[in-house]
């Protein structure tokens, strides 16, 4: 059993088109590419609105990661 041969999809893809006819193929395919057209524009957008004064993207250090002293000074009261 391997992959389906070109005369597998020419059939398949003649089924399709029978049951549903080419205009709402097309009308299938033209709302697919403003779907990706969409997505693309929003990728775009989202990479503009990221901090564009320092042209680099903010990158955490282990001492950032650390909970600061005060932090700690509060959950000892807590308990």
């Amino acid at each position: 059993m391997g992959s389906f041969s070109i005369w597998h999809w020419i059939i398949v893809l003649a089924i399709v088109l029978l049951l549903f006819g080419t205009g709402r193929v097309s009308n299938l395919m033209g709302d697919l590419a403003k779907g990706v057209k969409a997505f693309k524009k929003g990728l775009q957008e989202d990479e503009g609105d990221q901090n564009p004064a320092s042209g680099q993207p903010k990158v955490l250090t282990a001492d950032a990661a650390k909970p600061s002293a005060t932090a700690d000074k509060d959950e000892a009261v807590k308990h």
